[in-house]
């Protein structure tokens, strides 16, 4: 009898060993590398969650930053799994004011493909030319409407950034390399935006201040199609960044141009310019050296920087190619809970606002906006272009594609899918090959369903949704149109008539052979 049982527990013991082995050695979950055998019973309680949240724990849409819903969306998309509802929304529409409907159309201009042809990829560029306005030499229209937004290295492991960069070049979008500077992780494929911060990481001489030359050789070598100032955004805006010298690595050091194992503090503001007028020197002097379309990346808080910036733009003829605005709901590796709860203003309202600045000037159609601040789920997305977004950016949706799990570690240097950490152990079990291709999942089924609304609202492409497509909902009774919450004149939050009939050309040119062509807007008058 003894002997049976000591011939199970050696069996059990060896089963298990074996589990860790093949959990230490398989590369396509980070969690059970990093955590071998015990890493299986998150899976197990991931299973059995929808009965476990039914009767004990929190609902599916109860779960803050991202609900439960909202991250099996991603999940599912990202690995090309199901990613369907069944039994109908548990939303509560009746009585949630400021929920958003989006108005599809029984007859709609653009005529959806009957048969959708197996494999086929929705391919959705820009509405805009970016710097086409200005004449930028190097002007260029963004091949993908949803890119990744901005995310340091030092922020994020270098897996992480490889990971995404790699996806960015399997999905055809851009990758906007954050305020840390460009990486070697940066440097597989993607085609980038290069963020400058306050502290001028990569392009910064030895004594911290912004070097042009070395901006220039940067852009030169990489391919940087855009550079974009960062002056504030969502999650802390007007604080300077901290790194801690301990996760200050030799790379991060090199990569940012600092001192390795020295607390790397970023300054609250730009030194190169201390006001309005001299950013916009700036940013023609930066377009001029570098060929490059220049833009600005800002959370929304006191107006009268954006009143002085539309009005100097018409004055002068200085001006930004891009305004990437940032949403308060926006998410940062690590912030002060008052800056990331009540500082600056949400996404809709503070693009409304900026946007109406640019209209009121009619500047709207000379500008690419870029939104930012939760917009990688669909319905977000499609309330952003509907109030002028010509792209939106995806940051968090991103980190869980790639493999997060919202343990909400990203400021304690534990994230336990190394995602957001620089611990050695917690980032080898991201694996970037394999994560690059879920993150590429992830965005173009992100662009199929945009164009799959797109198309349900009677158009050809999402940045041809307007304000009056959307109505949100003021009660049980009543609901309010978008264009009316926010005050938008008819016309507001679409393109220039010449990059409506281009955008529509180009969509009907990659359709596949044989599916049905959507006249243009000019045939419809």
């Amino acid at each position: 009898m003894k002997r049976g049982i000591r011939a199970a527990a050696a069996a059990a013991v060896s089963a298990l060993a074996a589990v860790g082995v093949r959990d230490l050695v398989q590369r396509n979950h980070a969690l059970l590398r990093n955590f071998p055998v015990i890493g299986h019973g998150r899976y197990l309680i991931e299973a059995i969650g929808p009965e476990l949240r039914q009767y004990v724990v929190a609902g599916n849409n109860e779960e803050r930053p991202f609900t439960r819903d909202q991250r099996r969306w991603v999940y599912a998309s990202a690995k090309k799994e199901n990613n369907y509802f069944g039994f109908g929304t548990d939303n509560d529409l009746e009585y949630t004011a400021g929920y958003p409907i989006i108005k599809h159309r029984t007859f709609g201009r653009a005529v959806p493909r009957s048969t959708p042809e197996a494999g086929y990829e929705a391919r959705l560029p820009c509405a805009k030319v970016l710097g086409g306005a200005r004449d930028r030499p190097k002007a260029f229209r963004p091949e993908s409407v949803v890119n990744i937004s901005a995310m340091s290295f030092g922020s994020l492991s270098g897996r992480a950034v490889e990971a995404l960069n790699r996806g960015a070049h399997l999905a055809g979008c851009l990758h906007n390399t954050g305020e840390g500077g460009l990486s070697p992780y940066h440097r597989n494929g993607g085609d980038l935006i290069f963020q400058i911060g306050t502290a001028y990481f990569g392009c910064r001489d030895d004594r911290g201040r912004f070097d042009l030359a070395r901006l220039k050789d940067l852009v030169a070598q990489h391919p940087v199609k855009a550079l974009e100032v960062k002056l504030s955004q969502g999650a802390k805006p007007s604080l300077g960044g901290l790194l801690p010298g301990a996760k200050v690595s030799a790379e991060i050091a090199a990569t940012r141009g600092i001192t390795e194992g020295v607390d790397c503090v970023s300054p609250s503001r730009h030194a190169e310019f201390s006001d309005t007028d001299s950013l916009l020197d700036w940013v023609e002097l930066l377009a001029a050296e570098t060929g490059l379309p220049v833009g600005i990346k800002s959370a929304v808080g006191d107006l009268g920087f954006w009143d002085e910036l539309t009005q100097l733009m018409v004055d002068t003829g200085r001006g930004v190619d891009f305004v990437s605005v940032d949403g308060g709901e926006g998410g940062t590796g690590a912030a002060p809970m008052i800056f990331t709860d009540t500082v600056s203003l949400p996404f809709q309202v503070g693009f409304a606002r900026v946007y109406r600045m640019f209209a009121e000037r009619e500047l709207h159609e000379r500008v690419v906006f870029i939104g930012g601040g939760k917009l990688g789920l669909p319905d977000n997305a499609i309330v952003a272009f509907a109030l002028g977004c010509d792209m939106v950016n995806v940051a968090r949706e991103a980190m869980l594609a790639i493999g997060c799990i919202q343990a909400q570690k990203c400021h304690t240097d534990t994230c336990p899918t190394g995602v957001a950490t620089q611990n050695r152990w917690l980032t080898r079990g991201l694996d970037p090959t394999l994560k690059s291709v879920r993150a590429a999942n992830y965005i173009k089924t992100l662009r199929r369903d945009l164009l799959k609304v797109a198309e349900a609202c009677g158009v050809e492409h999402p940045g041809l949704i307007d304000a009056t497509a959307v109505e949100i909902l003021d009660g049980r009774t009543a609901a309010t149109g978008l264009d009316q919450v926010y005050d938008y004149r008819p016309g507001w939050g679409l393109p220039s008539k010449a990059d409506q009939a281009a955008i529509v050309d180009l969509m009907r040119a990659t359709e596949p052979q044989g599916s049905s062509a959507p006249p243009s807007p000019s045939a419809q008058g």
